[in-house]
């Protein structure tokens, strides 16, 4: 899946549970969970980048 397909899948569980979220009393509990677990699927594909420190922050911490 390319990036751009991962963002508009999570853009559309993103929007999906918020409408069904702020629908206090035209939502069941069967549709928010559904929501929630779209949420889940579409953030366990993308892909996860992890922060890594410059060398000079690596280099400042190791002397300290």
């Amino acid at each position: 899946m390319t990036p751009e397909e991962q963002v508009a899948k999570m853009k559309k569980a993103i929007t999906q549970a918020i409408k069904v979220m702020s629908d206090r009393f035209g939502s069941t509990e069967a549709d928010v969970a559904k929501a929630i677990d779209e949420l889940k699927a579409s953030m366990q594909t993308a892909p996860v980048v992890a922060p890594q420190a410059s060398q000079g922050t690596a280099d400042m911490t190791a002397g300290a």
